[in-house]
């Protein structure tokens, strides 16, 4: 482990107080990845009463690890009703069988899904960033950069990026008010600023969403795709020291849910963003991968706006301070508590975070 400038448990309990005041953002995102994204851009960028948004970078993604496992639970899913040959399902393929099996019934198939590697799903969000700017009218000049096209491999290679020294520049180019980095996809680009420039930790506070609480140590963190990507990254946040403010997405963030009568009556026609964020709840690029073609009874979760409502206005995401855990190497929680602190989330207000991303809405150009 490189070695990190440490804050004393006071300057991290001051760190990691409830923000107040103008509040300097930048946002981390995979934009491309789903539909959460764009949503919690859009509501930052109708939020610059609260927010001086010093800019939007694009992270890597790629689903592509799905890949294996869900084509060899449709085909072994497929091969027994067509030859009624009772095949066993491999054991890698297991928690894919009611994806497969809906896409069976619907009449998909995961062998027409285009899975794209982690430099193409940057680019398609540093795209998607631009176009959720475009159509708020907002100038992306200086604002929006490209990121890192892949993972992190160690920790004595950081990768260089547009968005890995813009996160440096604007991290020491303040020395009163902390950069808050809100995080909606892996990390790759926050930890390569964090090794090029390790003086940062004393000038950032990083919101992250990703997996289950820190106090869930009996299931691994393979299901949350923020985490899993880029394990290298991962764990460095949890041990640099750099302050932190954790959003779990399972049990807490989960709860942000919206259903297509909520898309119809509170989004759709509000202004251009508003009719774009109905087309992409009715156009979601995950449906595919898990065999979903109608939207009867059906919600979708808006995850990563809780990054954007912690802000905004803390109560409305409780939280508490609780010691950093250790992420194992095969991606478990394991806690100790002689470790540095964090904050974490314990809880979520979704009416009131929606009501609020609501009324914005009604203001767009």
């Amino acid at each position: 482990m490189p070695q990190f400038p440490q804050l004393t448990q006071a300057e991290m309990r001051q760190r990691l107080e409830l923000p107040s005041g103008k509040i300097r953002l930048l946002i981390d995102t995979d934009t491309h990845n789903e539909i959460d994204d764009q949503y919690a851009i859009a509501w930052a960028l109708l939020s610059q009463d609260v927010f001086d948004i010093e800019g939007v970078v694009a992270e890597p993604y790629s689903h592509r690890h799905h890949s294996k496992p869900l084509l060899a639970a449709y085909d072994a899913l497929k091969q027994n009703l067509d030859t009624d040959s009772g095949t066993a399902m491999p054991d890698i393929a297991m928690r894919y069988a009611v994806s497969a099996r809906r896409m069976i019934e619907n009449g998909m198939n995961p062998h027409d899904i285009r899975f794209v590697d982690p430099d193409e799903g940057m680019e398609l969000s540093y795209l998607e960033i631009l176009k959720v700017f475009d159509l708020l009218d907002e100038d992306t000049s200086g604002r929006v950069f490209r990121g890192s096209p892949g993972y992190l491999t160690s920790l004595d290679a950081p990768i260089r990026s547009p968005a890995a020294e813009f996160i440096i520049e604007r991290a020491m180019a303040d020395d009163e008010r902390p950069l808050y980095i809100a995080a909606i996809g892996c990390l790759t680009n926050i930890a390569s600023a964090i090794l090029m420039q390790p003086e940062i930790i004393k000038r950032i506070v990083i919101l992250w969403t990703s997996s289950y609480p820190s106090h869930v140590e009996f299931l691994s963190h393979m299901a949350s795709l923020n985490l899993m990507q880029d394990p290298i990254s991962s764990r460095l946040l949890f041990d640099c020291g750099v302050p932190h403010v954790y959003l779990p997405g399972y049990y807490i963030g989960e709860q942000l849910k919206l259903s297509l009568p909520d898309m119809e009556r509170w989004v759709k026609g509000k202004g251009k963003i508003g009719d774009y964020l109905y087309h992409l709840y009715t156009h979601n690029p995950i449906h595919p991968m898990i065999g979903v073609n109608e939207y009867f009874g059906r919600t979708w979760i808006i995850w990563d706006v809780i990054n954007i409502a912690w802000l905004l206005n803390p109560e409305w995401v409780p939280s508490h301070l609780v010691h950093s855990p250790i992420l194992t190497n095969d991606l478990y929680y394991r806690r100790d508590d002689s470790r540095h602190l964090m904050r974490e989330a314990y809880g979520c207000n979704r009416d009131e975070i929606f009501r609020d991303f609501f009324t914005k809405l009604n203001k767009a150009p």
